[in-house]
């Protein structure tokens, strides 16, 4: 009863963010990773997102000792959630993220994901951002595998697959992700009917169809979104992908 509940919750969630935020009733969704913005034109690039059909912003907080890279921080992203008409789905790629997911939440985070290498205690801290009001994800990077999740699977509502090393965009797809996508998809099934499997890193309209063939949910698109020449027609191609149709 408790994994179906689990199912029904997530569909009712998302339901209820279309209706908030406008979003797509497609069965995909898109979230455009803002590390990838020309911050010297956030704003225009944020409305542009607000205007498009993407679903979700997606904001990498990196913290330099995690991942080899710093972002950005708390007052930024404050400051996209000021102007955000959709989610903001929020990856901490940070060590002990469990003293920053207070300043997440109250910073416009509607979706919280930490790494499961980042984290001690992982049931603890999902149960930490659940009690914040917040959906709960859990990232894995490309050499984790997945099996690693059974046991806090029925508690998660994301998992995001790292299909590239984090810390810098604009990295090669690694194709093993396909793979992961198919495992993970077959061990949610009857457990978590509900879990939304997220790909973040070299996603493109070359392999989105097969990600969604094998089982993702949610694309993050980069460099691939805010490094094209018409990024809203880029977010409407990687919306509009139909794997009923796609020849793959």
């Amino acid at each position: 009863m408790l994994n179906v509940g689990n199912a029904v919750l997530n569909g009712k969630y998302l339901l209820s963010l279309q209706k908030k935020h406008n979003m797509s009733t497609k069965s995909h969704l898109i979230a455009p990773s803002v590390l990838a913005a020309d911050f010297a034109k956030l704003y225009d690039d944020i409305i542009m997102v607000n205007n498009s059909e993407a679903d979700w912003f997606h904001i990498d907080i990196m913290d330099g000792v995690f991942v080899p890279n710093i972002s950005f921080g708390f007052p930024v992203m404050q400051a996209i959630a000021k102007h955000a008409t959709k989610p903001l789905d929020v990856h901490l790629m940070i060590v002990d993220p469990d003293r920053y997911l207070q300043v997440c939440k109250d910073s416009g985070a509607e979706i919280i994901t930490v790494h499961y290498e980042a984290c001690t205690h992982l049931h603890r801290t999902l149960a930490a951002i659940k009690e914040l009001g917040c959906k709960a994800g859990v990232a894995l990077n490309p050499h984790t595998p997945v099996a690693l999740l059974k046991d806090v699977l029925a508690d998660l509502d994301l998992v995001c697959l790292m299909s590239v090393n984090p810390g810098f965009g604009g990295q090669k797809f690694i194709s093993n992700t396909y793979t992961k996508v198919q495992e993970l998809r077959a061990m949610a099934k009857g457990v978590n009917d509900g879990l939304l499997i997220e790909i973040d890193g070299g996603v493109t309209t070359a392999n989105a169809a097969q990600l969604l063939k094998a089982g993702a949910d949610v694309l993050v698109a980069g460099s691939f979104v805010f490094n094209a020449a018409a990024p809203l027609d880029t977010i409407k191609s990687l919306k509009d992908i139909d794997i009923n149709i796609e020849n793959i």
